[in-house]
């Protein structure tokens, strides 16, 4: 009997693990996509990296460690960038029971990743879903409030063209330049800016049937 539930075990966690990958191979982003479909001049991201809030992450981004973990990696760059001890994904996840197998199978919900913030720190962490275009506007005019820190849910699809739902910090906000400073956990992508529009319409979009949206963690 053991042997059959250590064989049922592994068979469970095999298919889950590949059906992670299918879903990552379904919904890959080519790398000129990459590229162009955002913003990247040195010059301005050295700007970016200078704001207050971005200046907390060090010029450093944690990468997630596979495709479906981007939500607690955005938390643990995020604990970090406020002196939390919960600094890596492992931290981010110890003793929750989420993502158990090593994989967050198609991925966290918003309030999935609200859920496993509150239960690692004492900061309020507030789902903010909904948002019309001004309310989004008026919360990146807080984005470089060094006593805030915003992870946005939003569609690669809506900005690159392809890809799925995926989480990043957003680590500030150049407002002449009306320019959002994502510093996306995965390495394939590194940090963007994008057009505060094109930004929102990527996040007013539907994950199942609720909408995204961002996790606000403030004091």
């Amino acid at each position: 009997m053991k042997h059959r539930v250590v064989l049922g075990f592994a068979a469970a966690l095999g298919l889950l693990v590949a059906a992670t990958f299918v879903v990552s191979s379904q919904t890959s982003v080519a790398p000129k996509a990459i590229e162009t479909s955002v913003i990247r001049s040195s010059d301005l991201l050295e700007k970016a990296w200078s704001l207050p809030v971005a200046s907390a992450f060090d010029k450093r981004v944690t990468w997630q460690s596979n495709g479906s973990r981007c939500g607690p990696a955005s938390l643990a760059n995020s604990f970090r960038s406020i002196g939390e001890d919960e600094t890596t994904e492992a931290d981010v996840l110890s003793g929750t029971g989420t993502c158990w197998t090593g994989y967050c199978i198609i991925g966290l919900t918003l309030d999935e990743l609200a859920e496993l913030a509150r239960k690692k720190t004492s900061r309020q962490v507030t789902v903010l879903r909904n948002l019309t275009a001004e309310q989004f506007r008026e919360h990146m005019t807080h984005a470089n409030d060094p006593d805030r820190r915003y992870i946005i849910n939003f569609d690669r699809r809506t900005i690159f063209g392809a890809g799925a739902g995926h989480h990043s910090p957003v680590a500030g906000y150049l407002e002449a330049e009306d320019l959002v400073f994502v510093l996306d956990v995965n390495e394939r992508f590194k940090p963007w800016l994008i057009e505060r529009e094109r930004l929102f319409a990527a996040m007013d979009t539907l994950d199942g049937v609720s909408k995204r949206g961002m996790l606000l963690i403030s004091p």
